[in-house]
């Protein structure tokens, strides 16, 4: 009876694999904070080498900032018109003959800079 309480190998090896697994688990819940944290880093980097110094009028890296969406305006009009002939045919068949499509686009599109 005193032998099962000396045998304690298996417990050791059980308490190891349950905190290897809250390691890992606790890595796969972090993951994308690390991640958002790491993109935030890069793009203050990047905005830090783009930016423009002093009175000079040129960047160290570029004279442009980093590319965001939401700094592009767009306005476009966009026109379509079709002229087409449908033809019925005896048994309800359906022919469409398109004579003229035309598409035509209009407008601006303006990237401008961080506001």
């Amino acid at each position: 009876m005193l032998r099962l309480f000396r045998n304690k190998k298996g417990q050791n090896t059980a308490e190891y694999a349950i905190v290897i697994g809250l390691v890992v688990a606790a890595a796969i819940a972090m993951q994308i904070y690390i991640k958002r944290g790491i993109q935030a880093k890069v793009k203050d980097g990047t905005d830090l080498m783009t930016s423009v110094t002093g009175d000079t009028g040129g960047g160290t890296l570029a004279s442009t900032g980093q590319y965001e969406p939401y700094y592009m305006s767009t306005n476009f009009d966009v026109t379509r018109g079709v002229a087409s002939t449908d033809t019925v045919a005896s048994g309800g068949g359906v022919t469409r003959d398109l004579t003229k499509e035309e598409t035509s686009r209009t407008g601006t599109q303006n990237i401008g800079a961080a506001q």
